[in-house]
């Protein structure tokens, strides 16, 4: 487990021949002051912290830019500018297989023609393979190299030849029995149990891969073949062959995107508790804001290549900092209506007007005689009996989920304003029906027209 740190990351990629900017431009040294017009940039200013054993969520429309942060941290992408830490080590330049970091991918990336016990096993056995290699190297070099004693003169250099091809014929016979062990663990690994050749890093790496297999209860799917698997495992095998690493590092690319709903939500509480089990640090990322809401520990929202907030899933909700998180974050979205601020706490509607709690008093005093955008909850509607301060509407679609209703209404003087509202189930209405909606003034979010940024009472 490791704490990941980025500083500053900036991404780009080069504009194909026709293809118009879709972003500000970066240099060589990714300046966000840069006039340049021959890339698009992708990824800008992104500072973010991750701690030890935290699960963190990115989330954001198509497009923002975070599954090629997930990639840029993984190694697959390098970076224009900025550092990736993992732990205390700068792996910039690193490539993907030294970052002890596991990815699941989106559409999982199984290899077909081999078992789920097979599929497991395979970047064990790359990684016990290469271990093994790097001490008999140290061992060859070092301890057992035969050192020349100073006092040997001209024998000085016959001697350390002799040691080089020492060291030469170990490496070799070590990789001859390697290839005899691999050969032999290939040829008689479908025969039964007994007659199998299990060399001492094979039986290290089944013990992992049973011990993946039982956490995930994937037991009776190892001798399958991906192509017999359903969706859920599929994903269970992508989830075991990066645990199986044990890596300092998950990064999970919209891993349940592909999963049917009944399972998806199964999946999704799984992944979670393996998480936990596990402390292992994970990145996570996804556009679907109920699986970012209920998984993480913290949410990194983004949009358009940069990072709007950080923050747990309740302070996002109740606290959103600007006008893109406060729509992102909820189902339905939240509603937005212009209004009209008056000193000292008057707010004012075509159709409305109402005195806001004292608490707004100090934060709005610079915005007096100014417009603004007042933001409110679809369940922070309710129906009322007429009033100045409440909202006339007229009723375009319902719809009943049967432990509550959705209903679409647009405002009765203002057709084109449509808003959506949270209703108890029991409460009956019918298309075309008028209504009178009072709104909680103690939940109203109030926003910067200029800037779209969130002003806290």
């Amino acid at each position: 487990m490791a704490k990941v740190v980025l500083e500053n990351i900036y991404k780009s990629f080069p504009l194909r021949q026709g293809e118009p900017e879709k972003d500000a431009n970066t240099t060589e040294n990714a300046s966000p002051d840069s006039s340049h017009s021959t890339s698009n940039t992708v990824l800008r200013r992104i500072n973010l912290t991750v701690e030890d054993g935290e699960f963190m969520v990115l989330v954001g429309p198509s497009g923002c830019g975070k599954s090629t942060l997930l990639r840029s941290i993984a190694g697959l992408e390098a970076l224009t500018a900025g550092n990736i830490w993992v732990g205390d080590r700068l792996v910039n330049d690193l490539p993907p297989k030294d970052r002890d970091i596991a990815m699941v991918f989106q559409n999982y990336a199984l290899y077909p023609h081999l078992t789920v016990y097979d599929n497991l096993a395979f970047g064990l056995r790359r990684s016990e393979r290469e271990k093994k290699s790097l001490v008999i190297s140290q061992q060859s070099l070092g301890k057992r190299r035969p050192h020349p004693h100073p006092s040997l003169g001209g024998k000085k250099e016959e001697i350390l030849n002799q040691s080089n091809n020492w060291v030469v014929n170990n490496l070799e016979k070590y990789q001859v029995q390697r290839r005899l062990e691999d050969l032999l663990v290939g040829i008689t690994r479908n025969l039964p149990k007994g007659l199998r050749y299990l060399s001492e890093r094979e039986k290290a790496v089944g013990g992992r891969v049973m011990k993946v297999a039982q956490l995930l209860q994937i037991e009776s799917l190892l001798h399958r073949l991906p192509k017999q698997l359903s969706g859920g495992q599929k994903q269970r095998v992508a989830l075991g062959r990066a645990m199986a690493r044990n890596p300092e590092v998950f990064l999970m690319d919209e891993p349940l995107s592909n999963l049917d709903a009944k399972l998806r939500g199964e999946t999704r509480s799984q992944i979670v508790q393996l998480q936990r089990q596990l402390g292992t640090t994970t990145i996570y990322v996804t556009h679907d804001q109920t699986e970012a809401m209920t998984m993480g520990d913290r949410i990194a929202i983004m949009n358009a290549g940069q990072v709007q907030q950080v923050a747990q899933p309740l302070e996002l909700y109740n606290k959103p900092a600007n006008l893109f998180v406060a729509e992102f974050i909820g189902s339905p979205p939240m509603n937005f209506l212009p209004v009209q601020f008056t000193a000292p706490l008057l707010i004012s509607h075509p159709q409305f007007r109402f005195t806001l709690p004292d608490i707004w008093a100090k934060s709005l005093r610079k915005y007096d005689g100014k417009s603004l955008i007042l933001g409110i909850r679809p369940e922070h509607l309710t129906i009322h009996p007429p009033a100045t301060k409440n909202l006339s509407v007229q009723v375009d679609v319902v719809e009943a989920l049967g432990h509550e209703t959705y209903l679409q209404v647009s405002l009765t003087d203002a057709p084109a304003v449509r808003l959506q509202v949270r209703v108890p189930p029991e409460r009956s209405i019918r298309v075309g029906e008028e209504l009178w909606l009072a709104i909680a003034h103690d939940k109203i979010h109030l926003f910067d027209p200029d800037t779209e940024l969130a002003i806290f009472g």
